[in-house]
């Protein structure tokens, strides 16, 4: 009986020791470049990086690192020629470029962009996006380019895809104190999103500013976060956390999506069936013009969000081409401190946009006032750079508001425009129209049901 166990086991052993060799191959340390070399800013926190980097590969058993030093003088090219020729770079299964800057010496830059199109990974941290600003093929590959930053601020960013392994053990809003870039040469359509805010860092104007994606380069993965100018962001465990797992998708060993999203405007099934229609499709202007062919265009459609940026001058008023007489609207807007504007059912009666957190009261010209009409029952209002969700109801001249989930407004008539109106025709079908010449706000997620 021995014997034939034995006569099993070794029949077993061949399948056995294949499938483990299989198994140590398919899990087999991948190899990466780490650069932290700098022709230009160099970053206090870059040997912070370098720890971390091979704190991270060891702690994993995912991967091993080598590195190309260097600074600004120059003194570190003959690492590049070293490490970074084609043929070198033939042992690597990707590169880290932490916190780089300036334009590098790599031998064969061209020879670089194919080596990663061919396959490989890149992985990029925080001023990655200023590396190479001469170099359109390198910015095309990374996604975007370093624009400019304001002082170091927390801020809270949106967590765009949950099961994408970088942002899988992030929370919905990642609040992180850092530096933050604003970029240029950045496109939604050519990658898919990660983290993102919807108002500038420190202003809270609206808008959209990318903090990190991930996209497809031919055969190659790229992923980029512009967080990492800190030592203890790259301290910190959830920092670790995002940009160990960007790296495990980078080089393959886990899925997940490089689709970019589209910001188009979808309703719910129940909006849908109840009759609402989209009046501002997430994607442009089609259905809107300005108020006055002549004023500023200060509207602009970012990342599904209508924006009225008045910091540059002047705003415009935006007006729909379609007319409504009975109907609810619905929208929600955001506006940064100290911020005005109003919403216009029929063209003629403003529902007020107003920044009116430091009084907390309720007023005639406040937020959600039918503008020097009626307050609000109650003050509902959210602080600056918070979406608000308003809906407005207006059956012949009576008028009810419900803000924020609250009802402020019940069947409130009103019998004369409230000013700067399209036209004193109040009975009549009139436009949706957003004031955009008193100061900076952003809508989204506007639709309108017709009432019978």
């Amino acid at each position: 009986m021995k014997n034939y166990r034995f006569a099993i086991l070794a029949k077993m052993a061949l399948p056995i020791g294949l499938l483990m060799a299989g198994l140590a191959t398919a899990h087999a340390q991948k190899k990466l470049l780490v650069v932290t070399a700098t022709q230009g800013f160099r970053h206090s926190s870059i040997p912070t990086a370098e720890k971390i980097l091979a704190q991270m590969g060891e702690k994993s058993g995912i991967f091993t690192v080598d590195y190309v030093r260097g600074g600004a003088d120059g003194k570190g090219d003959a690492e590049f020629k070293e490490k970074m020729t084609p043929e070198a770079l033939k042992q690597y299964d990707g590169v880290i470029f932490a916190n780089t800057t300036g334009d590098l010496p790599i031998p064969d830059k061209a020879a670089f962009i194919a080596w990663i199109k061919s396959g490989k990974a890149f992985i990029g941290t925080h001023s990655a996006s200023d590396t190479f600003h001469g170099y359109s093929p390198f910015i095309e590959m990374i996604g975007s380019e370093f624009l400019t930053h304001g002082a170091q601020v927390k801020v809270e960013c949106l967590n765009q895809d949950p099961t994408h392994p970088s942002t899988r053990d992030l929370p919905p809003i990642y609040t992180v104190f850092d530096e933050i870039y604003q970029m240029t040469n950045f496109h939604h359509a050519q990658v898919h999103g990660l983290l993102t805010l919807d108002k500038h860092p420190n202003t809270a104007m609206p808008g959209d500013y990318p903090i990190a994606w991930c996209k497809q380069f031919g055969l190659g993965k790229v992923f980029y976060t512009s967080l990492g100018h800190r030592e203890d962001v790259w301290e910190s465990e959830v920092y670790q956390k995002h940009l160990l797992n960007g790296i495990k998708w980078a080089l393959r060993l886990e899925p997940g999506d490089t689709v970019p999203q589209s910001a188009k405007a979808e309703l719910s099934s129940e909006e849908t069936q109840a009759g609402f229609k989209p009046l501002f499709d997430g994607v442009d202007l089609n259905g809107w013009h300005l108020r006055h062919e002549s004023g500023p265009n200060s509207w602009s459609v970012q990342n599904g969000m209508l924006v009225n940026d008045v910091s540059k001058g002047h705003g415009s008023d935006l007006v729909t081409e379609a007319k409504f007489r009975d109907f609810t609207v619905r929208y929600e807007y955001m506006i940064p401190k100290g911020a005005n504007s109003g919403f216009y059912l029929r063209g003629r009666y403003e529902i007020q946009i107003f920044d009116d957190s430091d009084s907390k009261q309720p007023a005639v010209t406040g937020n959600g006032a039918i503008y020097n009409t009626k307050a609000p029952s109650e003050f509902v209002s959210r602080e600056p750079g918070k979406w608000q969700q308003a809906e407005a109801t207006i059956k012949g001249n009576k008028i009810s508001v419900t803000l924020n989930g609250v009802k402020i407004h019940d069947n409130v008539e009103v019998t004369k425009a409230t000013g700067s109106e399209l036209d004193t025709n109040l009975d009549q079908p009139g436009s949706i129209f957003l004031q955009g010449d008193h100061g900076a706000v952003a809508f989204r997620n506007i639709r309108i049901k017709a009432l019978d």
